[in-house]
């Protein structure tokens, strides 16, 4: 029997709402699973994470009286700076997440490549290097890693995605498929049966959310001044109200027989989260025929 772990992303939460509110809401809205994304009261995108052990303590007493559990720790460090000191700190800063991780009793953490898009090269041997130093505090601590490709990072095409974790070649890392960057892993297409196809065996983790067409109407779809400016644009709506093919989507991976998580990453409304988390949760427990 595959089994989805059904998580969700709280980040309709992150700026208003304290944490222990924050998962529970997770709970109210229906969920068994939150992913841990990045918040400034915990981790934070870049920044050292400021947690205790009384936080720790807190969090997991939190996730207790809600009957929720920790999907994933997510944090998001520049990890593959091809800039020295910006990815020695990144890799304190990952040193310490993990500990925090493992300290929360979580066996999976999710994150980005990151890196430079503009210097792909000086950026990969940066990812390398970072891995080179905490794959052995990952083993020890007996930690998952699951790993997307973002716009802007220094891999955005799902196909150099795939490669670069085979690259890796460990067991206990695998991908993330988002489903919001789907025009940024073919360059326009958003052929997300050839995505996952592509993905195969490393496909652990999937983020729902629609987009539009970043590359529509001969790139006029977003006007960005000046022109050629070096930025990337795209969203985390509901599905339905973007361009993704979510029938194919969700065909796919019931073909496939996906067995990992499957996370509502729609960022977009958290000015009406409820109504968001209706729409979302229905069309993935219908399309999966969860």
């Amino acid at each position: 029997m595959n089994i989805i772990r059904l998580a969700y992303d709280p980040s309709h939460y992150r700026d208003n709402t304290n944490l222990r509110d924050t998962i529970e809401n997770v709970a109210r809205l229906g969920y068994e699973y939150v992913e841990l994304s990045p918040r400034q009261d915990f981790i934070w995108f870049n920044q050292y994470p400021k947690v205790d052990k009384q936080m720790i303590k807190d969090l997991k007493r939190y996730c207790s009286d809600a009957r929720v559990k920790i999907s994933s720790v997510l944090p998001v460090q520049q990890w593959s700076s091809p800039v020295e000191e910006v990815g020695e700190a990144a890799v304190r800063n990952w040193k310490r997440c993990i500990e925090i991780t493992s300290d929360l009793g979580v066996d999976l953490m999710n994150t980005e490549f990151a890196g430079d898009k503009t210097r792909p090269t000086d950026s990969e041997a940066a990812f390398v290097k970072s891995m080179e130093e905490l794959t052995p505090l990952f083993e020890k601590e007996g930690i998952r890693l699951n790993i997307q490709s973002h716009p802007h990072d220094f891999i955005e095409l799902n196909t150099e995605a795939v490669r670069m974790i085979r690259a890796l070649d460990k067991d206990w890392i695998k991908l993330v498929y988002s489903v919001p960057h789907a025009f940024f892993y073919d360059d326009g297409i958003g052929d997300v049966e050839q995505h996952l196809e592509e993905t195969g065996d490393l496909l652990d983790h999937v983020l729902i959310a629609d987009t539009l067409n970043h590359k529509a109407a001969f790139g006029l779809r977003y006007i960005i001044n000046p022109p050629g400016a070096n930025v990337t644009i795209h969203q985390h709506l509901n599905p339905g109200e973007g361009e993704i093919n979510f029938d194919a989507l969700y065909k796919k991976l019931r073909e496939m027989k996906f067995a990992g998580i499957v996370t509502n990453a729609v960022f977009a409304y958290p000015d009406r989260p409820e109504w968001s988390n209706e729409l979302t949760l229905k069309s993935i427990k219908e399309g999966l025929n969860l």
